[in-house]
Parts: structure tokens; sequence; C-alpha cells
């Protein structure tokens, strides 16, 4: 337990949850080893294997002993395991709570560098912050995920990645990727929402954060490679008919009912319905054009 470290040393859980890509949550594992941290942090690794088949569990267990494994039953998805992890940390108690995905590959310094921007921002507005790491494509190098900034003044839900630079940057929420969170903050908002089963709990809890009055920044330079999601056999996929769309929109790995509603009722303000209802008018439209081409 964190508590009970000597006093001075700072602990971070890093949370992950996975299911059945073992290669890459062990690459994940590997890089967030070889971070380099200051001498005063310490480091504990929580890990929910969501009922991986192919070996993962014995293989973590073999190369990171260290590792605190929760054995899930293959129906968490990304918010609930990172739920189950969290609470697992919070019971506990630590000074920050690192969200990684398993198919994030860390720098070296990326913790570090969280760490230090965690403690600039803190020092300059005198209140903690969550930090966000950006990631970047294997390939071609360019931005995947990190911090969300909205640009629509009308629609609540338009967001572009914040661009990376040499200094903190500013943002309304985040993906959960690679993020950095004060237990300040973890005290003040709790966990992940259980209304959520795979998607927006990262862009929910960011959003719950600025209202309870925090801010959310991205560090300077890029965290770690981590590729987008394939559009293939996903909701963007032209080639996919009405009915398959429907099913990915409203699959526990799109936008399930219950889930989007409480989202759209808790930040889209009074016009809440009209966004509820949107993404299957937009499915509907689309699919439309699609069939008079």
């Amino acid at each position: 337990m964190c508590r009970d470290i000597e006093v001075g040393i700072k602990c971070i859980a890093a949370l992950l949850t996975c299911h059945n890509r073992r290669e890459k949550t062990l690459g994940c594992l590997e890089a967030l080893y070889a971070n380099v941290l200051p001498e005063e942090v310490t480091l504990h690794v929580i890990l929910v294997d969501d009922g991986s088949t192919d070996g993962t569990e014995t293989a973590v267990r073999e190369r990171f002993s260290d590792v605190y494994l929760i054995k899930g039953d293959g129906n968490l998805y990304w918010n609930g395991g990172m739920r189950l992890a969290f609470e697992s940390a919070i019971h506990q108690g630590f000074d920050y709570y690192l969200w990684l995905n398993d198919d994030t590959v860390l720098y070296k310094n990326t913790l570090g560098t969280l760490l230090e921007t965690a403690m600039t921002v803190m020092s300059q507005k005198e209140r903690a912050a969550i930090i966000v790491g950006t990631t970047q494509a294997h390939q071609t190098g360019g931005a995947t995920y990190g911090g969300l900034t909205r640009t629509s003044r009308w629609h609540p839900f338009k967001y572009h990645l914040v661009s990376v630079t040499n200094a903190p940057v500013p943002c309304d929420t985040m993906n959960g990727n690679c993020v950095l969170i004060p237990d300040e903050i973890v005290k003040k908002i709790g966990n992940l929402d259980a209304a959520f089963i795979h998607t927006i709990g990262d862009i929910d809890y960011g959003l719950r954060a600025r209202k309870a009055g925090f801010r959310i920044f991205i560090m300077p330079g890029y965290a770690g490679q981590c590729d987008r999601d394939s559009i293939a056999n996903s909701l963007a996929d032209k080639n996919l008919n009405l009915r398959e769309r429907y099913k990915k929109l409203l699959g526990k790995k799109g936008l399930p009912l219950k889930s989007w509603y409480v989202f759209t009722k808790r930040h889209a303000g009074i016009f809440w319905m009209v966004f509820w209802l949107w993404p299957s008018l937009k499915v509907a439209l689309s699919s439309l054009k699609l069939s008079k081409r």
C-alpha cells in the first residue's frame, strides 16, 4: 500500500486492461517498466486480464512478476476493466493514477515528463491537473490519441486532437490511452462511471473533471506510439449495410442507448435529446446516401 511507504516517496499506480492481444500487452509492459523514473518515485502496475484465452495471464506472470493481476470474465471491455483496476488502486491509495492502453508503447522518459508537467502546472495554477500523453502512429508519426478540444459552439461533442508543442497545452477532455491523474482529482471525481461499457468513459471523466474546476493539459512532446483502430468492419466502414451499421452503433463497443443517454443528458445541455438521437439518424442518412450511389 502506497500510504505505508516512506514519506517523500511519490507512488504511481499504472492501470491497464487487456483481452487476447498478448504480444501487445507484453510490449506495453516492457516499455512501461523501461521508463526512467526519479529516485523518489515508485511504480505499481495493476492489470485486469479480461478473460484472455491466448496465454496473456501466464506470460505476464512469467515476465512481469511484480504486476498485480486481476482476472475478469471477458465481459468487462475497456471501461469495465479500467474501472476494476482503478477501484483496486483507489482502495490501496496512490499519489497518481496512470491510465494506459495495453497497445500503447511509451517512450522511456514519458512518466518523468508526465510527472514534471503535473508538478509544473500545479505550481503555476495552484491546483492539481490531469496530464495527457499524446500518442503517434508507428509508421507515419502522426498524432493518434491525446487531449481533445471542442471545435463547435453549437455541437458539444465535436472535438479535435490538441497539437503537440514543447509546452503544456490546455484541453477540454481526453482519450484514455495515456493519462496521469493526481490523487486530489480522484478524491473528488472518483472512478470511471459504470454507465459506460467500452467507449466514452474516458471523455466523460475529463468533462466531469472540468466541471469540477480542474484543468486538463497535454504534456510537451509525444508520449509513445499507438496506432488508430482500423475502420474495417467498424461503424465507419462504408461496406457495411444499414443493419450491420446499426448493430455496430448500438453494440457494446459502440454507443449503447443507455450509455449514450447518460452521456448526452450529462454533457449536451438543454438539447441533449437531439444529440442522443443524432448518431442513429446519421447512420440512417449516410446509409441512404450510399444506397443511391
